[in-house]
C-alpha cells in the first residue's frame, strides 16, 4: 500500500471513529435539577427579601474598616495564596494533557568508540576497533481514533475547573471570617462600653446604700448584697476583653501578618455592624450557581463521566503514525548511503486483556455514581446551610427587636423616675434601680447585636458569595 492510500484508509477511519463513552450532562434525576431546589427560601421570614446577593456582600454593612479588611485579607490572605498555587498547578496539569494530540518529536545522538567481543561470536581473530555514532529524529501522531485523548482532556478540565471553585470556596471562607472577626472586635468594645456603664451604676448605688447604713436607715447587710453583682459584674470583663483582642489577632493572621503584628486602633471600635436593608438571598437557583462547593462537585461529576470514556478507549486499537530519519554506523562513512535510515508507518497497539480493561470502566463507572451522589450530597447541605442560617438569623433578629423595645421601655422609666427624683418625689435607692434596669437592658441588646452579626455573616456564608 503507497502512502497515499494509506493516507485515504486512515481518513475513512476517521470519519467512522467517535469518541466513546458516554458525553457529559447533568443528570435528570440529579437533585439540582429539582423545582424544591430551585425555589424561594421557606425561612427568614420578614427578615430577608429575595433581592439578589450582591458580589461583595460585606458592603452592605456600610462601613469602610470592614471594607478594607476584607480587600487586605483577599489580597495577602496564606491559604488564598496556597490556593492559587493550586490552581496554577493544575493549569499546568491540563496543558501537558492536552500537549498528548500534538505532534512528538524526539531526537537522540550517541557515538562510542567500541570493539565487539570476538569469543561472542565463536571467533579468534581480534575483531576490529572503530568509531560508531547513531542520530536521528522520531516523529508520532496520535490518530485518537476512539477519543482517549480527548476524553482525557475533557476530565482534566473539569478537574481544572474545580480546582478554580475551590480557590473560590476559599475567597468565600476568607471574606466571612474577616467580617467575622472584625464584628467580634467591635461587638467585644460594645459590650465592654455597656458592662463598664452597669459597673458605674452598681458602685453608685453602693455609694448610697453606704451612707444609708452610716445614718441608721439601712441594714449592714445591704453593703455586701450589692457588693457581690459588682464583683461579678467586673468578672466579665476580663474575657470580653479577651475576646476583643484575640479577634483582632484573626484579622492579622487573616491578612497574613504575625498576631503580634495586629492593628490597636481597631480596639476602639465599639459600634456594632448594621445592615441598612433586609438581607438579599435570592432563590436556590442563583444560590446553586453561585456556591463554589456545589460547582466543584459538579465538576468532579463532569471528570468522573469523561474517565468512563477514558477506560472505554481502551477497548479499542490505538493508531499512531510514525517516521524515523537518522544515520548509524561507522564514523567514517556517516552521513552515506550505507548508514542513512528512514522509516514510516502506522503503529497499532491493542491492549487484549479485556477482563481488565472492562473491570477499569466499571470502577470508572462506579466513581461516575460516588461522584453524582456526592453532587447530590453538597446541593442539600447548602441548602439546608441556608435555611437553617436564615431561620436562626430570623429569631435572633425577632429576639433583638423585642430586646430594644424593652430597653426602649426602661430608658423611659429611668427617664421619668430621674426627674421625679429632681422633684424630690422619689428617694435615690429607687432612681438607681430604674437606671440600672435600663443598663441592663443595654447590656442585654448589646448581647443580641453580637449574636446578629454573627448570623448575619454565617447566612452570607451560606449562600456563597464574595468570590466572583
Amino acid at each position: 500500500m503507497n502512502a497515499r492510500n494509506l493516507a485515504a484508509g486512515m481518513l475513512i477511519a476517521l470519519a467512522g471513529c467517535a469518541e466513546v463513552g458516554p458525553n457529559y450532562k447533568i443528570p435528570a434525576d440529579a437533585i439540582v435539577n429539582a423545582p424544591e431546589a430551585n425555589g424561594a427560601f421557606i425561612a427568614g421570614g420578614l427578615a430577608a427579601s429575595d433581592a439578589p446577593l450582591p458580589d461583595h456582600w460585606w458592603h452592605l454593612f456600610n462601613d469602610p474598616v470592614l471594607d478594607d479588611l476584607v480587600e487586605k485579607a483577599l489580597a495577602s490572605n496564606v491559604d488564598l495564596r496556597a490556593a492559587q498555587a493550586n490552581l496554577e498547578r493544575s493549569g499546568a496539569l491540563l496543558a501537558e494533557v492536552r500537549d498528548e494530540r500534538d505532534l512528538r518529536i524526539a531526537a537522540d545522538a550517541e557515538t562510542s568508540y567500541t570493539q565487539q567481543s570476538a569469543q561472542a561470536v565463536l571467533s579468534h581473530i581480534e575483531p576490529p576497533r572503530h568509531q560508531i555514532y547513531n542520530v536521528g529524529i522520531t516523529m508520532s501522531y496520535d490518530l485518537d481514533l476512539f477519543g482517549g485523548i480527548r476524553r482525557g482532556i475533557e476530565a482534566a478540565s473539569a478537574r481544572d475547573e474545580a480546582v478554580v471553585a475551590a480557590r473560590d470556596l476559599v475567597r468565600v471562607n476568607v471574606a466571612a471570617e474577616t467580617a467575622r472577626a472584625y464584628a467580634d472586635v467591635c461587638n467585644a468594645g460594645n459590650q465592654i462600653e455597656v458592662l463598664k456603664r452597669v459597673i458605674l451604676v452598681q458602685q453608685q448605688s453602693l455609694a448610697l446604700t453606704q451612707q444609708l447604713i452610716t445614718h441608721g436607715r439601712a441594714a449592714p447587710f445591704d453593703q455586701a448584697r450589692q457588693q457581690g453583682p459588682i464583683e461579678g459584674s467586673r468578672s466579665q470583663l476580663a474575657p470580653l476583653q479577651a475576646r476583643q483582642l484575640n479577634a483582632a489577632f484573626r484579622l492579622a493572621t487573616l491578612m497574613g501578618q504575625p498576631p503580634e503584628q495586629y492593628d490597636r486602633s481597631l480596639l476602639a471600635c465599639h459600634t456594632s455592624l448594621a445592615l441598612q436593608v433586609l438581607l438579599p438571598t435570592g432563590d436556590g437557583r442563583a444560590l446553586l450557581q453561585r456556591r463554589p462547593d456545589v460547582r466543584a462537585a459538579e465538576r468532579w461529576l463532569a471528570a468522573s463521566t469523561a474517565d468512563v470514556g477514558v477506560a472505554t478507549a481502551a477497548l479499542y486499537p490505538d493508531i499512531m503514525l510514525g517516521a524515523t530519519i537518522g544515520s548509524t554506523g561507522a564514523a567514517s562513512s556517516a552521513f552515506g548511503p550505507l548508514t542513512n535510515r528512514f522509516a514510516v508507518g502506522p503503529l497499532v497497539t491493542w491492549d487484549l486483556h479485556r477482563s481488565a480493561v472492562r473491570d477499569r470502566i466499571s470502577a470508572a463507572q462506579a466513581q461516575t455514581r460516588a461522584s453524582l451522589a456526592n453532587f447530590d450530597s453538597t446541593v442539600l447541605v447548602a441548602l439546608r446551610e441556608t435555611e437553617t442560617s436564615l431561620d436562626t438569623y430570623a429569631g435572633a433578629l425577632n429576639q433583638l427587636q423585642r430586646l430594644k423595645a424593652a430597653r426602649d421601655q426602661a430608658m423611659v422609666v429611668n427617664k421619668s423616675t430621674s426627674e421625679l427624683r429632681r422633684g424630690g418625689k422619689v428617694g435615690g435607692l429607687v432612681a438607681l434601680d430604674a437606671e440600672r434596669t435600663w443598663v441592663n437592658s443595654e447590656a442585654a441588646v448589646a448581647s443580641a447585636e453580637a449574636e446578629v452579626n454573627s448570623d448575619q455573616i454565617a447566612t452570607f456564608l451560606a449562600l456563597g458569595g464574595g468570590w466572583q
